[in-house]
């Protein structure tokens, strides 16, 4: 479906200047988003620029090259309804990387919606997928769009593995998905000040914000109706509870701590099963965590991690101990040196037990740093993807996520990309 004209007329998607528009492309990410687009996409796909300052954008330009000089620029600001309207309008598809998106998502979100422009970002802010669910879920679903979050390093693994796993025990007929876990078995990489900076929000807002700390903490946040989820259980021993201890389980590797972007990861998940009438699995247990070893020292530095996720989040919310951190984290717009960001990568296992009992894993690995080197071929790739051939897409729009937005697709563009995703029968 196309947007209207001023006049009431449809704008058809051909008609658009535009296939791909890439915002915040001055950013840290948004500027690797750009190389990997400016590296793989097609010739006569248009991309354009988008961001604040054409000053910077032309600058951004020149550093790309030859391939990118015809690249047009946009200019909008993020809060700015009739700038965000008309890019929206201008385009097929909008990959955005201007956060915090609970500060500066929605506008763009909701233009998206009312366009019937595809849209893909890399947040991980529960609380903004939640207000953009309320706010532009029917639009878009009447338009067309997808609006498809969490295109990076979260959730694209987690929620494209559980979506692996359920494809391949359907067509094996092998039941249902049960107790399914993530497992970071390795990985090494650096964090941005974009990342800090969503993570300090969130900090803030939750410690002066009652309702959101229980919105972030519910397991079922993002689901399409958290009533009809199946086996609720909203008491410390709920089935869906996110584990703040350690693990020894031999069968996963031993020794290990909760990974923490499980928070947000999970509940993308769940919102996957939700969106498809839980086909994953009414008894879908799904959880993440990070392997640490086999012997003693396994334990400790799991103790470890899980002391120093604590001690991390308590010093952001105390003023006094926040003041030190913010002199020595990066700021927005810095991140990992690019040496950094290449010697880095990401190996992980979704491990599941079926209905009939069967045991499979997913094999999820990639290389460059998770959060910008991978990150970037997440996000670019899913922007290709929306920009493709509409038949070969899920049918269905929305509010979605990578699963349900693209699917097996993007898993088909990931794997060209270098990227591994395999199930593998135990």
């Amino acid at each position: 479906m196309s947007s209207p004209t001023p006049d009431g007329s449809p704008i058809a998607p051909e008609d658009r200047p535009h296939d791909i528009v890439v915002h915040g492309a001055t950013g840290f990410v948004g500027r690797l988003t750009a190389q990997h687009l400016r590296d793989v996409a097609p010739p006569d796909l248009v991309i354009a620029l988008s961001g604040r300052s054409r000053e910077r954008l032309s600058a951004l330009r020149d550093d790309l090259g030859p391939r990118a000089a015809d690249w047009p620029l946009v200019v909008a600001d993020s809060l700015d309804p009739d700038d965000v309207t008309a890019l929206a309008r201008s385009t097929r598809v909008v990959a955005t990387t201007v956060g915090p998106y609970d500060c500066f998502g929605l506008p763009l979100v909701e233009a998206c919606a009312a366009a019937g422009t595809h849209y893909a970002d890399l947040t991980g802010e529960v609380s903004f997928m939640r207000d953009s669910i309320d706010a532009a879920h029917d639009v878009a679903r009447t338009s067309g769009a997808r609006i498809v979050h969490a295109c990076g390093f979260d959730s694209v693994p987690s929620d494209l593995g559980v979506h692996l796993l359920a494809t391949y025990a359907a067509a094996h007929e092998l039941g249902e998905l049960g107790p399914t876990t993530l497992v970071v078995r390795a990985g090494r990489g650096g964090i941005s000040g974009g990342t800090i900076d969503s993570l300090r929000h969130q900090v803030d807002a939750m410690r002066h914000d009652a309702d959101l700390r229980r919105l972030v903490l519910d397991p079922y946040a993002l689901s399409p109706d958290r009533d009809a989820e199946p086996d609720r259980d909203p008491g410390p021993a709920g089935r869906d509870r996110d584990r703040v201890g350690i693990v020894h389980d031999p069968r996963l590797g031993g020794w290990l701590a909760p990974f923490p972007m499980a928070p947000v990861n999970t509940r993308v998940v769940r919102r996957s099963n939700a969106l498809l009438g839980h086909a994953w699995g009414r008894s879908l247990r799904y959880r993440e965590l990070v392997r640490t070893g086999t012997s003693p020292l396994g334990a400790l530095v799991a103790g470890g991690m899980v002391a120093g996720l604590g001690a991390l989040v308590a010093a952001m919310a105390f003023t006094p101990t926040r003041a030190l951190l913010d002199r020595v984290m990066p700021d927005p717009g810095d991140g990992p040196a690019e040496q950094l960001r290449e010697d880095g990568f990401f190996r992980i296992d979704v491990h599941t037990t079926t209905t009939t009992g069967a045991r499979l894993h997913a094999e999820i690995a990639a290389p460059g740093d998770p959060g910008y080197g991978a990150t970037k071929v997440m996000l670019g790739e899913a922007a290709l993807a929306l920009a493709g051939d509409p038949a070969t897409l899920p049918d269905r729009a929305g509010v979605l996520t990578p699963s349900t937005g693209i699917g097996d697709v993007l898993v088909d563009r990931l794997r060209a990309a270098g990227h591994r995703y395999e199930v593998v029968a135990d």
